[in-house]
């Protein structure tokens, strides 16, 4: 069955909250996993989920940086998220996709988004999808991604595509 990416639903809670707790790691978040209900900050008009026979397999949040009519031309991706059991499938691409129709359904110029230095896999979607680095906060975090969990600096990478 193909995959669907499609708005989400308040009925999609319990699956987006356990597939944010399967795939926050230290290389793709610097806040650690909170158990929380996934909509208790984000509302599901600002979130597009891949279905995959009925389960939710990946999800993109995508919202205004800032509530000002000045940055209104901007939307952000902020948090992306793709069940590790299905992988390399193009979901994530799709998923961008999505987020630049919805950019261009509300006269969106930019989708920008923030990622860290050592989750290389995402760094190189993005930059195969066009997004380009546009600045990057040295050290921004400290981490537990060395040899055996030490902790290290993590620069914060902001990358941008104009459409």
């Amino acid at each position: 069955m193909p995959v669907t990416i499609r708005p989400a639903t308040a009925a999609d809670d319990a699956a987006l909250a356990e597939l944010e707790r399967a795939t926050r790691l230290p290389t793709v978040s610097p806040a650690e996993y909170q158990p929380r209900p996934f909509f208790g900050s984000t509302r599901p008009d600002e979130v597009l989920v891949a279905d995959l026979d009925g389960r939710v397999v990946g999800y993109v949040e995508v919202r205004p940086p800032t509530p000002l009519p000045s940055n209104a031309h901007v939307l952000a991706v902020e948090g992306l998220a793709v069940s590790a059991d299905v992988r390399g499938q193009g979901i994530a691409q799709r998923l961008l996709a999505a987020v630049e129709e919805r950019a261009h359904e509300r006269s969106a110029e930019r989708v920008t988004l923030r990622v860290l230095a050592p989750n290389a896999p995402a760094r190189a979607l993005y930059e195969k999808l066009g997004y380009r680095v546009e600045g990057v906060l040295v050290g921004e975090f400290r981490l537990p991604v060395g040899p055996g969990g030490a902790v290290q600096p993590v620069d914060d990478i902001l990358m941008a595509k104009p459409l």
